[in-house]
């Protein structure tokens, strides 16, 4: 698991990008009003598959089943999520005055262990973690909610199902 910056002109082969709609709240957040994720077609024009972790778009995770349509110009939207992959998306914010002294690095390499892959962005200083369902939620959740009262981070909890919130810690 590495730090890496988005690159709009990178491509991944037998993928599409597939665009979601955002809605910014009040405070400006997010700082755009679409997100392009990576997704592998399933059926021709109609059902993709979420290929990488959501730096913004809410609801929605790795590997799971958006329904999209092509608009005039060939841009593939996300209409609808037909089926949920059962992981997590999670958005950490680690404080440049906390502990960690913003490092998206040390995040990344607190999560690891655990079986939790994601990815750091500069530009926006966070850092966005895709929790499989087969690992212990358990331990994630405790070491997001120890960060979040020993000040290191913040967090969002992006895509979360059932069994994330019956954890109580």
């Amino acid at each position: 698991m590495t730090e890496q910056e988005i690159s709009p002109q990178s491509t991944k082969a037998n993928h599409v990008r597939v665009r979601f709609l955002l809605q910014p709240s009040q405070d400006g957040w997010p700082p755009v009003d679409n997100e392009g994720l990576w997704g592998i077609p399933l059926t021709e024009g109609e059902l993709v598959q979420v290929d990488n972790i959501p730096w913004f778009a809410r609801n929605v995770a790795v590997g799971d089943i958006v329904r999209v349509s092509t608009s005039n110009n060939g841009t593939l939207w996300a209409m609808e999520k037909i089926s949920w992959s059962g992981a997590c998306t999670i958005r950490i914010i680690p404080f440049p005055d906390g502990p960690l002294a913003g490092s998206r690095q040390a995040v990344l390499d607190a999560f690891s262990p655990l079986g939790v892959d994601g990815e750091g962005i500069e530009q926006f200083g966070m850092v966005a973690l895709s929790v499989p369902p087969d690992v212990n939620l358990h331990e994630v959740k405790r070491l997001l909610h120890r960060g979040e009262s020993e000040g290191w981070w913040e967090y969002e909890e992006g895509c979360i199902g059932d069994a994330w919130e019956s954890i109580k810690i």
